[in-house]
């Protein structure tokens, strides 16, 4: 599995107005909702980035404003858990 690393330089990370210990949880969840938001992940994908539950993510996106998008992908996975639990 490929791994992508992001530094954030001292000062930059010192600038940011998150307290120290909630800034790699908060930078996650602010990447996973613009990512979302342009269409680069799907919904599952944001939320797993975000390291949050569908509920709490959608909650997120509402507390931002932004608008969900239901696609053909999210589709297949509903129906998938549908037929596991039916």
């Amino acid at each position: 599995m490929k791994e992508i690393v992001l530094e954030i330089p001292g000062d930059l990370a010192e600038a940011l107005r998150v307290p120290p210990g909630e800034q790699a949880t908060r930078i996650r969840r602010e990447l996973a909702v613009r990512l979302y938001q342009k269409g680069l992940l799907a919904f599952g994908k944001a939320r797993e980035l975000a390291g949050m539950t569908k509920w709490e993510f959608h909650l997120l996106l509402g507390e931002e404003g932004i608008i969900r998008r239901y696609d053909v992908e999210e589709l297949k996975e509903d129906l998938k858990t549908l037929e596991a639990l039916g």
